[in-house]
């Protein structure tokens, strides 16, 4: 009698402890979750403390793969319009070394430069990423400094005064002018940009891999575009694979 009196007590004791400490125990992942502000009012450190926990260590397991050190002081992303790719390039004691190749999800336009707003093309030069945007609509986004030097120089001297603006790098897969790369690479690319710092990122667009085959002008380019083909192929012979 005694021992069916005792083994009831104990099994609502048991349960109870345990409903008190599911109460208090909290998943760090949902938690992080809970307090992530909504689009429009998240900061870069809101987005580093949400998904540092879990991207990072697949950065860190890229570069340790290849014998790098993390976080690296300088990267390329070399993109190839044709190829639907970005390959991930990091510079340690004065060499250039592959890292990992991203796969873009959406590109719109067609082999050839950037001219003008709305035109809907990704542009083809060498660029810098300007800035980190954690509200993009498009998940996170980095932006590129186009236009540059080199587009402002024959927008002007071709009188075209809306040369484009507001080219992204981010996630999703819907493109007009940028590069979606899908919300699981571009997580990724904007942690490392944060940790590498975005003066230390060069952009390479190239309308295919020069290293196969060389790039050539169509007769329906602008002139300069063999000057910026050139350009391009100077910068891409560092990415020996």
């Amino acid at each position: 009698m005694l021992k069916k009196v005792i083994c009831p007590l104990m099994l609502v004791l048991t349960s109870t402890s345990y409903v008190q400490a599911e109460a208090l125990y909290i998943p760090s992942s949902l938690s992080t979750y809970a307090l992530y502000p909504p689009t429009g009012s998240r900061t870069i450190t809101d987005v580093m403390n949400r998904y540092t926990p879990f991207v990072e260590p697949r950065l860190k397991r890229y570069f340790e793969n290849v014998g790098l050190t993390y976080p690296p002081k300088n990267i390329a992303l070399f993109a190839m319009k044709q190829e639907h790719s970005v390959e991930l390039w990091a510079e340690e004691k004065g060499k250039w070394s592959y890292v990992k190749r991203y796969a873009i999800q959406k590109i719109s336009g067609h082999t050839g430069p950037k001219m003008r707003e709305g035109d809907k093309q990704v542009p083809e030069g060498v660029y810098q990423v300007s800035l980190l945007n954690p509200n993009s609509r498009y998940h996170l986004s980095m932006k590129l400094d186009y236009p540059n030097a080199f587009d402002r120089k024959y927008a002007q001297l071709e009188g075209r005064t809306s040369p484009g603006s507001n080219i992204f790098i981010h996630g999703k897969q819907a493109s007009v002018g940028c590069l979606a790369m899908g919300d699981y690479a571009i997580e990724e690319l904007f942690l490392l940009a944060e940790r590498t710092g975005i003066d230390n990122i060069e952009v390479l667009i190239s309308p295919h891999d020069p290293r196969k085959t060389k790039l050539l002008a169509a007769n329906t380019q602008p002139y300069w575009t063999k000057i910026l083909y050139r350009d391009i192929e100077q910068h891409a012979r560092k990415f020996n694979r």
